[in-house]
């Protein structure tokens, strides 16, 4: 079909504001899937998106569509992930269409997702489309969302279109809109094949299979193509579009969205954001292509020493679908054989282990999160580290810098005095307030990485009794003042306990740790302490009592002296034992304290 016919658009808002519910309004009113085939949430294809409302894997579709006019078209809708972990396969899906819906629920109006996601497709230089999402439930608040999305894109609110994704009211309308005002592709047929890869997934029969958007030229069956950051050169096996599942085409062209099977069996070879050119072809890369960015790491141990290869083999399995996800062994003399993890956030994190557990009956057990660190040593060598342990000599440390981001919170204005308290407390620094309505204000804040991935938007949530949404970007790392913080059980350094923390919060964090230790851990033969120490100082301190047992019951009468005696050996007993003894801690003890 010709280009001027061709339609390519997104549909990006926050998380649950119904985008995959007006997809499926898309595909029944073009006829896509058959009535007795559809199902809710049509797109979102794994059980775990179904269950908890979201999109985690951004899924294309294909429709054919006939316009009021007559005219026949093809409509190729792209439906997104709205979780901030997912902003940069959004970032590359917006860089594969013209025109994106900015879909807003009424009941709650623009929140920080929205906006994160307009800003990246008012980058992409798209045609945005405005609609005010879920006007049939009773709470809909329509003319102050209205409100809110005209100042936001200084419109006119009657540019806005007002739909029902559940009931199917003004959805008609909306696809004509999106005809009517998305430009066609401009790419050029008859030039040099390039394409942009915005997805990529893993067949065991194809291998590695690209979903692309064809910017120049076209792409067949069987010919040798070129992944220019990957490095890899390939046969296309197979060549199609959706429908919404794989349908062979034989041929894509310029201006199409659509896939190739590789072959590849590696698909780190085939990265989201790669440009495809032909073999001795002379195509330039396109522009915006950069490494996901891994943010959130956790060890994973198995419950049994003796699992250790079925861990492996599910997380290299998890790998093939998700190039984002990364793994690497790791040696723990407390925790025994694992993996080193890293993440695009917590959410990604909480889905790779939900999949283990559903796909392959695994539970693995979990450190808490953490973030990278950029350490100077005072011979000015830098380098990157994961966790306190791989910091071999903290003396020699001239300098550790953290990732900070920038966050972006849309809140009742009621609220601001509370969240900016939150946000004092998790160390960030203020930057602007913006009202987005009289009712609704956006603060911006750069705060720590570290201050925020672990509970930081539960107590956001709290202090604002719900009514609080926020994104981030990651900014880069900044210095501050961060120490070691070490923990010592009975004189020995216990490395999976070591932290980086605040110097201003090291005794804090510190006396919270040794408190919680001495409840976890089991009582010895003999007195043990639990130290807190930075360097070689120490910042707290608990002493956990020994186990005593009454040496003296099985005496009667006599002088007190006897007793006196035994009491005197069982105490010189434990001072021995003291100073020789070792404790042992359980494995459920680490994780204890690393989850608490």
């Amino acid at each position: 079909m010709d280009q001027k016919h061709i339609r390519n658009f997104v549909i990006i808002a926050h998380i649950d504001h119904g985008k995959s519910t007006l997809a499926d309004r898309f595909l029944e009113l073009t006829g896509t899937v058959q009535k007795r085939k559809m199902q809710e949430q049509m797109l979102d294809t794994m059980s775990i998106e179904r269950e908890r409302g979201i999109t985690i894997k951004m899924q294309p579709v294909r429709m054919e569509y006939t316009a009021r006019d007559g005219q026949q078209y093809i409509l190729n809708l792209i439906d997104t992930p709205g979780h901030v972990d997912f902003g940069y396969e959004v970032s590359r899906s917006l860089a594969a269409v013209e025109g994106a819906i900015l879909l807003v629920d009424a009941t709650k109006g623009v929140q920080a997702q929205t906006l994160a996601n307009l800003e990246q497709a008012q980058k992409q230089h798209l045609r945005i489309i405005p609609a005010v999402n879920k006007i049939d439930l009773q709470n809909a608040r329509v003319p102050e969302t209205k409100e809110e999305i005209a100042k936001l894109l200084e419109i006119s609110e009657d540019e806005i279109l007002s739909i029902s994704g559940k009931t199917g009211e003004g959805t008609l309308e909306l696809l004509e809109k999106v005809v009517a005002l998305v430009p066609a592709p401009r790419g050029n047929p008859a030039g040099s094949l390039t394409a942009l890869i915005f997805d990529s997934s893993y067949d065991a029969y194809k291998g590695v299979v690209a979903n692309i958007r064809v910017i120049d030229g076209s792409v067949k069956t069987h010919e040798t193509v070129r992944f220019m950051a990957g490095d890899a050169k390939a046969e296309v096996l197979e060549t199609g579009v959706f429908k919404p599942h794989f349908e062979s085409s034989g041929i894509l062209l310029a201006g199409e969205i659509g896939y190739i099977a590789t072959g590849l069996k590696e698909i780190q070879r085939v990265r989201v954001g790669d440009t495809i050119a032909r073999e001795g072809g002379g195509s330039a890369a396109l522009t915006g292509y950069k490494e996901p960015q891994r943010v959130v790491f956790a060890s994973f141990f198995p419950q049994d020493a003796d699992d250790f290869d079925v861990l492996r083999d599910a997380l290299s399995k998890l790998k093939l679908n998700d190039a984002s996800f990364h793994f690497e062994p790791e040696q723990s003399d407390a925790l025994g054989r694992g993996f080193r993890c890293g993440f695009l956030g917590v959410l990604h994190m909480d889905i790779i282990r939900e999949r283990l557990l559903r796909e392959y009956d695994i539970a693995p057990l979990i450190t808490i999160p953490s973030v990278s660190y950029k350490i100077k040593m005072r011979n000015n060598k830098e380098m990157v580290v994961y966790a306190p342990s791989q910091i071999q000599d903290a003396g020699q440390v001239a300098e550790i810098a953290e990732p900070f981001v920038r966050l972006e919170i849309v809140t009742d204005a009621s609220y601001l005095g509370p969240v900016m308290k939150l946000l004092d407390e998790s160390r960030g620094t203020y930057c602007e307030t913006q009202y987005v309505t009289a009712e609704k204000v956006l603060l911006t804040y750069d705060a720590p990485l570290a201050e925020i991935i672990v509970d930081f938007y539960d107590r956001l949530k709290s202090v604002t009794s719900g009514y609080a949404s926020l994104s981030y970007e990651v900014t880069g790392f900044v210095p501050g003042d961060l120490v070691r913080m070490d923990i010592l059980v009975a004189g020995d350094l216990v490395e999976p306990f070591a932290q980086i923390v605040p110097r201003a919060q090291a005794e804090k964090r510190g006396r919270t740790l040794v408190e919680k230790l001495k409840e976890v851990l089991p009582r010895q033969l003999f007195a043990v302490s639990l130290q807190a120490a930075i360097g070689g100082k120490v910042i707290a301190r608990e002493t956990m009592a020994a186990m005593r047992k009454d040496v003296t019951g099985y005496l009667y009468g006599g002088d007190y002296t006897r007793k006196k005696k035994l009491l005197e050996k069982q105490k010189k007993g434990k001072e021995r034992m003291k100073a020789s003894g070792k404790v042992h801690i359980p494995p459920e003890v680490y994780f204890k304290i690393l989850q608490k």
